[in-house]
């Protein structure tokens, strides 16, 4: 089965899924011998235990109308001892999420045919006004406690939920006293300089009312080497985890000062840099032969990396007015350099003869905000639950030149101001949320001259305003024990990517307050689902549609390798299914499959017959997943990904940009074993465990792909690690 054909008709899918379900139901144990592990907790939306905060209040998640997961410590840790990849651990547990590139660059990555909005303790991580595709590494897993994931637009979050939401939330104490835990792993392949070693201490106390978390870790990463034993491509411009070491230091400090207020304070600093060891050798992209490289070979510049630096400061009421509080002030700085290269875009004849000038791009992005909510049960009527907040951005992006000291994006100035609403009735088994945000913000630009490459076109700076009123509407009925069904409507607000518009400018007398291209970007999502679950065994189900009328599609120059944006409507429809079944005492299985159809159109006016690009869409997806506790203390996992192929726009042309592409699919299986023993958790992960040979999804399916970004995929790789608290 093509991507190119239409996915199931919803009927007919769930019409299967309850039959199989069914099925499963009658084979299943017995309920007293089938109660999960506490640290197995399903990720699907069943499990009625679960609450998350991502909605902007505690919420069971079996009263959320809509498609919500939640990635737990325990599932975290069987995901990073296999690899240490936040990406893939979403891509394993989250059916609309895109395959892993497995570099520092996040590049195609994304979620239900867009892209999501990253959170980090409530704090936005992402850039939407010049989105560099860094913004995927800001923190150290091990602090991680869970990962809460919106599927689908969202009103309540701001600026840049267009696909969802992912909100990493940090860890706290939970347990009076102090607790050490010693965290070390160790990654090989069995060649000379492949290896990766991590070290990290993590400190955790609570008494009375104080509490606090510590952590200080470091990780260095070698280059490994693909299924045929070549080594692994480095994507020196864009960035690679490969040849870098990392650091993070984190410290979250909490204070009870009354039994009902908190107050806390967060900060994490976080660095990862490349090393500058290694260089690139080309691949041969019509040949399949795989960019690899080699130690050694002069660099030019200084290597990539990321530097993030969050810091948040939250006070909560448990009860002001017989409702709960919270406001949070935070600031976030980020910045990524990228490798030096002598691009066309880069040429100016003034420094240096054409072909000859070497620069490196730098993107610089300051956010300081608020947010602040209240929220009130009970509120006049018995069910009737009130949530109302308000919510600041300011945030300052720009991207420079840094060999040069040029401008190729100026500061962008945006500032945001978003009161919202939601209302929440329950009765019996019906429960209804309908909500408006509020969302105005303005962009100011100063004035500026574009790149010799675009004419040194001097741009008359100025401000554009943007006002727009999002709603989100939905309801879930418990319609028979163990089963419940939801529809709902949500709409998100963003902007294009503000940058690449406003560095492109290539005509004269223009103004950043006559460009179209700058207008924001509106996101409708409609879905219906259905949930099931009992003691052994749970599902959910869903279909939907998402539409925006302009979207902010980046496409290729095939001459120069650089993207603009295009303002084309985007319509994706698909279908997502995860569920859970413990057959008997020890055992769980798991499975995930995802299916969509973006379509796009070659320009404003045409129609929606273009398949959107891997840049923004994954291909059709099966995760199946097996654990076995054979004996106390001791278990084992594997799991599938099975990533189907996709052909799509063949012979298709945008003006200079080729639409065409073309994706072989492959599987993959990666195995687990863990051990508890009084020295301390040992595991052994294998990754790739049939060391398949393979390109990256994106890699190979990108239209605009050259013989510098090829990449295959690690072949086995071997993962020892350890871990100790005490």
């Amino acid at each position: 089965m093509t991507a190119n054909a239409r996915p199931p008709r919803s009927t007919i899918a769930l019409a299967a899924l309850l039959c199989c379900a069914s099925a499963m139901a009658q084979t299943s144990a017995p309920p007293a011998a089938a109660a999960a592990p506490a640290d197995q907790e399903s990720t699907t939306n069943g499990p009625r235990s679960v609450v998350v905060t991502a909605t902007r209040g505690s919420k069971a998640i079996d009263k959320i109308p809509g498609a919500v997961s939640v990635i737990t410590r325990a599932e975290l840790d069987e995901q990073l001892r296999v690899a240490e990849d936040l990406s893939a651990v979403l891509a394993a547990q989250v059916p609309g999420y895109s395959p892993s590139t497995q570099k520092l660059t996040s590049a195609g990555e994304s979620m239900r045919g867009r892209t999501a909005l990253i959170l980090f303790d409530g704090v936005p991580q992402s850039n939407p006004l010049r989105a560099g595709a860094r913004e995927g590494y800001f923190a150290d897993p091990l602090l991680i406690e869970r990962i809460e994931v919106v599927s689908g637009p969202s009103a309540v979050q701001g600026l840049g939920a267009t696909g969802g939401i992912v909100n990493y939330i940090s860890r706290r104490p939970r347990q009076d006293g102090t607790r050490h835990t010693l965290d070390a792993k160790f990654t090989t392949q069995g060649r000379s300089d492949d290896a990766t070693t991590k070290l990290g201490y993590l400190l955790e106390h609570k008494q009375d009312r104080f509490d606090a978390v510590a952590y200080l870790g470091g990780v260095r990463h070698g280059v490994g080497v693909d299924g045929e034993g070549r080594r692994l491509g480095l994507e020196s411009t864009q960035g690679d985890l490969q040849d870098s070491a990392g650091f993070d230091g984190f410290a979250k400090l909490g204070w009870q000062f009354t039994p009902q207020q908190r107050l806390q304070l967060m900060l994490n600093r976080f660095t990862l840099e490349g090393d500058g060891d290694w260089t690139r050798v080309l691949g041969n992209r019509r040949a399949g032969v795989p960019t690899s490289a080699q130690k050694g070979g002069a660099t030019v510049g200084e290597p990539t990396r990321n530097k993030v630096g969050t810091t948040a400061i939250e006070w909560s009421h448990a009860d002001l007015a017989g409702g709960s509080a919270s406001v949070q002030l935070y600031k976030q700085d980020f910045r990524a350099l990228y490798g030096a290269v002598t691009s066309s875009t880069f040429q100016d004849s003034r420094l240096a003869p054409a072909g000859t000038l070497y620069d490196q791009s730098e993107v610089v992005a300051d956010k300081k905000g608020l947010r602040a909510s209240w929220v009130r049960p009970d509120l006049g009527l018995r069910g009737l639950e009130f949530t109302g907040g308000l919510d600041w951005l300011s945030d300052t992006s720009q991207q420079r030149l840094a060999l040069t000291g040029r401008t190729w994006v100026p500061p962008l100035k945006f500032e945001s101001l978003a009161p919202f609403t939601q209302l929440e009735y329950e009765r019996g088994p019906l429960t209804v949320r309908a909500g408006l945000r509020h969302e105005h913000a303005e962009l100011d630009v100063d004035t500026y001259t574009t790149l010799a490459a675009y004419g040194n076109r001097s741009v008359q700076g100025g401000s554009r305003s943007f006002d727009k009123l999002v709603k989100n509407l939905g309801a879930v009925w418990r319609f028979a024990p163990g089963w419940s069904g939801f529809a709902s409507y949500n709409e998100g607000f963003g902007l294009p990517d503000v940058g690449l518009v406003l560095r492109a400018v290539n005509v004269a007398n223009r103004s950043v307050e006559d460009l179209a291209a700058l207008e924001p970007i509106v996101t409708d999502n409609k879905e219906i689902g259905l949930t099931w679950q009992n003691r052994v065994t749970s599902f959910t189900a869903s279909v939907y549609e998402s539409r925006s009328d302009l979207s902010g599609q980046v496409r290729i120059n095939a001459a120069t390798g650089i993207g603009s944006v295009v303002r084309v409507p985007v319509r994706v429809r698909g279908f997502e299914f995860a569920g859970e079944w413990r057959p008997a005492a020890g055992w769980t299985l798991t499975a995930s499959y995802s299916r969509m159809d973006g379509k796009t159109a070659i320009a404003e006016g045409q129609p929606l017959d273009v398949d959107q690009s891997s840049r923004y869409q994954g291909p059709d997806k099966l995760v199946v997943a097996a654990r076995w506790a054979f004996a106390p203390g001791l278990a084992a996992r594997v799991q599938a990904s099975r990533y189907a192929s996709r052909h799509i726009n063949v012979g298709r042309m945008a003006g200079t940009a080729n639409l065409e592409e073309h994706f072989n699919g492959y599987t993959l299986v990666n195995a687990l074993l863990t051990w508890a023993t009084a020295s301390g958790d040992w595991s052994l992960g294998v990754e790739n465990l049939l060391d398949r040979q393979y390109i990256g999804y994106y890699a190979q399916a990108r239209q605009s792909g050259t013989n510098e970004d090829y990449y295959a995929g690690r072949g086995r790789a071997f993962t020892v690690a350890w871990r100790r608290a005490f």
